[in-house]
């Protein structure tokens, strides 16, 4: 009662003391007049003391920088300064590309006309953007670099034209779900001299378009992602020779055709993704072809086979990533990545889906690849404890290694205890005969070592102050018998016997789900923080 407020605010979550202190002197001057007026006075100037004006904008710009999108429109609405610094410094923009907002773009690009990375979204069931709002952002926004489209189905080629006439500083273009088709797209790469990055996924007026998607001199990186008639890009794909990186992704229509005409040319092809394509061994001899290959997942191809595994794997021979998913086709196996293991040397990473690598291929691969540092085996039937015992004791180099959804036991974890002295991180996942109490054993073996295992932790979302936060609850380990000695699981078994049947199991699972709400072992680094200042402010008041 009668208490002065606290001249040290405290912060609590995310609340921002904007009272920042000056780094300059502060005089006031007070007048003669005696008595206890001049103590009022100082009071009072030290209150309408803007404490702010004395940052530089720069200073200030950072500042914003570091906060959410709500905080910072909220500070925009502070003072005609705020708002006048925030736009100048707004380098990112994000619009709902709805018709609605035509009216307002004047107005607001007038006040974000530093914006240099903009993304258009609409939804399916509003109207979007027409092509005059495309060419008034397109005069304002003069500093554009980055430019994304979603969903804007009312753009047409024309005003893709008129748009890339004004964006000739383009360097990432990425576009979903439009209808505008090759005139537009050619317009891009004619007039947009920079562009390194080309994004294109569901353009639906690709499959109508008569013309071919020509070459580029600058871009360095192309997607294609879920096209009907992807293979108009054909002259593109292989007539850049800049090109870096290709993905082509569950593309309909056949693709060996294509790449094969980048096989012909000196192509300076350094990544290439290929998933859910029809693409069989003739893509991939075409592919073997790029020597300067280093990184490739072929993934979903289920006319890929061996053979043309072997193509890659004898003239790629700087291949430092192999991404296989097999689809469980069984036409990718030890012959192929024996080959692999003769001739790349280079290999870091290896992800093996659906792949029945045996003993004998993967033997090989530990024993030549001696660079290899991130492997993943995952879906494969014949991979036991035998294949992860050769693993532990000849892959010395290994830091990240991933099991999941294969045969292994206790016994193949075990020799990863002795085995793979540089491993710092371990995943073992979906390993139905795989316990917990190997993995609370590895843990004590290796300290170092960083051991992911089915039921370690149950990721739950929580509202702190409006916005979201991701804990997690980890198993109960704080039973501990006699003071002393190992803690006991809880959870794990029934009556702490250690099974595994059906029954106990499917109940710690549900414990471990439901756990979070009754507010046990919640062990969030963000949630305890909030909670811990929560606390100290509420007993400072008392």
């Amino acid at each position: 009662m009668g208490q002065a407020a606290s001249s040290t605010a405290e912060s609590n979550g995310r609340e921002v003391d904007l009272r920042l202190c000056s780094v300059t002197p502060m005089i006031i001057v007070v007048g003669g007049g005696g008595g206890g007026g001049g103590g009022e006075s100082m009071d009072s100037g030290i209150r309408d003391r803007d404490f702010t004006s004395d940052l530089p904008d720069e200073c200030l710009a950072h500042v914003f920088q570091h906060l959410g999108a709500g905080d910072r429109k909220r500070c925009s609405l502070v003072c005609k300064r705020w708002l006048f610094v925030d736009g100048q410094n707004r380098h990112r923009l994000s619009l709902d590309a709805r018709a609605e907002i035509s009216s307002f773009l004047t107005s607001m690009l007038n006040r974000f006309d530093s914006v240099t990375k903009l993304a258009l979204r609409c939804d399916r069931k509003s109207i979007s953007l027409s092509d005059e709002a495309l060419v008034v952002i397109s005069v304002r926004c003069l500093n554009l670099t980055r430019v994304k489209l979603r969903g804007c189905r009312e753009i047409t080629d024309l005003g893709m034209v008129e748009f890339a006439k004004n964006c000739g500083n383009l360097k990432k273009f990425s576009v979903g779900s439009c209808n505008f088709g090759a005139r537009g797209v050619n317009a891009m790469l004619e007039n947009c001299k920079a562009l390194e990055e080309l994004s294109v996924k569901r353009l639906r007026g690709i499959h109508e378009a008569a013309e071919m998607i020509r070459g580029s001199s600058s871009l360095r990186s192309i997607c294609l992602k879920e096209l009907v008639n992807g293979q108009v890009f054909e002259p593109l794909v292989a007539n850049t020779k800049t090109l870096k990186t290709l993905k082509i992704i569950r593309c309909l229509g056949d693709w060996d055709k294509v790449l094969e005409m980048i096989g012909e040319g000196e192509s300076s092809l350094s990544e290439i993704h290929l998933e859910r394509l029809q693409v069989s061994d003739f893509g991939l001899s075409a592919v073997s072809k790029c020597s300067k290959v280093e990184t490739l997942h072929i993934v979903k191809t289920p006319e890929c086979s061996n053979f043309g595994l072997i193509d890659v794997a004898e003239r790629c021979k700087l291949l430092r990533k192999l991404h296989i998913d097999g689809w469980r086709t069984n036409r990718i196996g030890d012959e192929g990545l024996v080959a692999v293991a003769r001739h790349c040397l280079n290999l870091q990473e290896l992800v093996l889906i659906g792949v029945n690598a045996t003993h004998k291929s993967l033997s090989a691969i530990a024993s030549n690849c001696e660079k290899l540092e991130r492997l993943a085996l995952c879906g494969s039937g014949t991979i036991g404890d035998t294949e992860i015992a050769c693993i532990a004791k000849k892959c010395g180099a290994l830091r990240k290694f991933c099991i999941k959804g294969c045969p292994v036991s206790d016994l193949g974890i075990e020799a990863l205890a002795a085995g793979c002295p540089n491993l710092v991180k371990l995943k073992v996942k979906k390993c139905k005969v795989v316990t917990g109490e190997i993995g609370v054993w590895l843990r004590e073996q290796r300290r170092t070592l960083v051991v992911s295992m089915d039921g370690d932790e149950t990721e739950a979302t929580v509202a702190v102050d409006g916005e979201s936060e991701t804990a997690w609850e980890e198993p109960r380990m704080g039973h501990v018998r006699g003071g002393g000695g190992v803690p006991e699981i809880v959870g794990s078994g029934s009556n702490g016997g250690g099974g595994n049947n059906g029954g106990s199991s499917r109940l710690a699972t549900i414990r471990s789900k439901f756990g979070f709400f009754a507010g046990r072992n919640l062990v969030s680094c963000r949630f305890r923080r909030w909670s811990h200042n929560h606390n100290d402010n509420g007993s400072s008041s008392t």
